[in-house]
C-alpha cells in the first residue's frame, strides 16, 4: 500500500499537522523525513525496516550506530535519504549537547562531565579520548580529541595532552573518554595513564583535576575513586 492509498485522517504527515509530532510513533516521524518509499514498500514500511535492524540499540537509538553504507543497503534508501538520516542523528547529539550545559556552567564535578558528553560519546563504536580545558573560573575554554582508538584501546601520550593545554593556556584539565562496552569501569592501562599525566601536569602546572570514563548510562571518575 503507497501513503497516498492511507486514509488521510492516518497518514503522518496530517497526524502531524492535526495533533503535533509528539503524538506520533518513530516510525511515523521517520516517514515523514523519508518522505517516500520504493515501489514494493511505502515510507512507514521503510522506517520500520530502519528501526529494526539489530544494532546495539535497536529501535531509534540504532540511528546513532548506522553507517552511510548500512543505510543504503535497505532497497528504498538512497544516499539522499541516508545522509538526511545521519544528519538527524548527528543533530539529536548536539541538541543533547547544547541542552545539557551552555558555555558558562562551570564543570564542578564528574556528573556534569557525564551530562555534557553522555550522548555524544556513549554510542561511539570506538574509544575517544578528549580533553577539556578551563579557565581560572573552570569556565570551558576548548575541547580537544586527543585520540580515537580501537574498540577497546585508546592511545594517547602525556605529552600530546598538557602541549595542548599549553596551546590554549589552560589552569587546569578534564579528560574524558568512553567504553563501547558500555561498563564504565577503568582498566589498568587507564589508571596507568591518569596517574602519568597529573604528574606531568602538576610538574608544569596544569593540574589534572579528573578523569571521567563514559559506559552506558553510567560513568566513573578516577579522581573520586582515589587515581589522582
Amino acid at each position: 500500500m503507497k501513503i497516498k492509498d492511507i486514509p488521510n485522517s492516518d497518514r503522518p504527515y496530517e497526524r502531524c499537522l492535526k495533533y503535533g509530532p509528539e503524538i506520533l510513533s518513530d516510525a511515523e516521524l521517520l516517514s515523514i523525513i523519508i518522505r517516500t518509499g520504493s515501489r514494493n514498500v511505502n515510507s512507514m514500511e521503510l522506517a520500520g525496516q530502519i528501526l529494526a535492524l539489530n544494532y546495539p540499540k535497536e529501535g531509534i537509538l540504532g540511528l546513532l550506530h548506522l553507517s552511510l553504507q548500512d543505510l543504503t543497503a535497505i532497497r528504498g534508501i538512497g544516499t539522499v535519504k541516508a545522509v538526511q538520516l545521519l544528519c538527524i542523528g548527528e543533530l539529536s547529539r548536539r541538541i543533547w549537547k547544547e541542552h545539557s550545559v551552555d558555555l558558562h556552567r562551570q564543570f564542578t564535578s564528574p556528573e556534569v562531565v557525564f551530562d555534557y558528553y553522555r550522548e555524544d560519546m556513549r554510542h561511539l563504536e570506538k574509544e575517544q579520548m578528549r580533553m577539556m580545558l578551563f579557565n581560572t573560573r573552570q569556565v570551558l575554554i576548548r575541547e580537544v580529541l586527543i585520540s580515537q582508538g580501537t574498540v577497546n584501546a585508546s592511545l594517547a601520550s602525556p605529552r600530546e595532552i598538557l602541549i595542548e593545554a599549553l596551546r590554549s593556556q589552560a589552569v587546569n584539565l578534564i579528560l574524558v573518554h568512553n567504553h563501547p562496552s558500555g561498563d564504565a569501569e577503568p582498566s589498568l592501562d587507564d589508571i596507568a595513564l591518569t596517574q602519568k599525566i597529573a604528574e606531568a601536569g602538576n610538574l608544569i602546572g596544569i593540574p589534572m583535576i579528573d578523569h571521567v570514563v563514559i559506559g552506558d548510562h553510567s560513568y566513573v571518575s578516577l579522581k573520586e575513586r582515589g587515581y589522582i
